[in-house]
């Protein structure tokens, strides 16, 4: 089973991904905002095939978040996809995402990007 890892500060949004993404055979780790430290540490254990992206966190910023696991030796591979409600998608992958969906987006989009990715 394929592994993702979500980081979102929206309850709802996390909550409804995390619900979509397990009745597509997903196993899900779903995680709210948080240290930026800590995050990187958690996708550092749980080693996703995904890591599912918000750019905009209260108390973490996901471009830093991305660079920072861009710059770590074990993990720095891992798949990540942004999202965000502002189109910052050239930054996004301009500092190493694999992709990027502007919110709101259908939850097919989602489901047929991980699919192309994690086969």
């Amino acid at each position: 089973m394929k592994k993702v890892m979500l980081v979102d500060d929206d309850l709802t949004m996390r909550s409804l991904l995390k619900t979509l993404l397990e009745l597509e055979g997903y196993q899900v780790i779903a995680k709210g905002d948080g240290d930026e430290n800590v995050l990187v540490e958690t996708v550092r254990q749980e080693k996703p095939n995904v890591l599912i992206l918000d750019v905009f966190l209260h108390r973490a910023n996901g471009l830093s978040l991305l660079h920072n696991i861009r710059q770590q030796a074990d993990i720095h591979d891992t798949t990540i996809l942004m999202t965000s409600g502002m189109d910052v998608k050239d930054q996004c992958i301009e500092n190493g995402a694999n992709g990027f969906l502007l919110k709101p987006y259908m939850p097919d989009e989602l489901t047929d990007w991980l699919r192309e990715i994690c086969g």
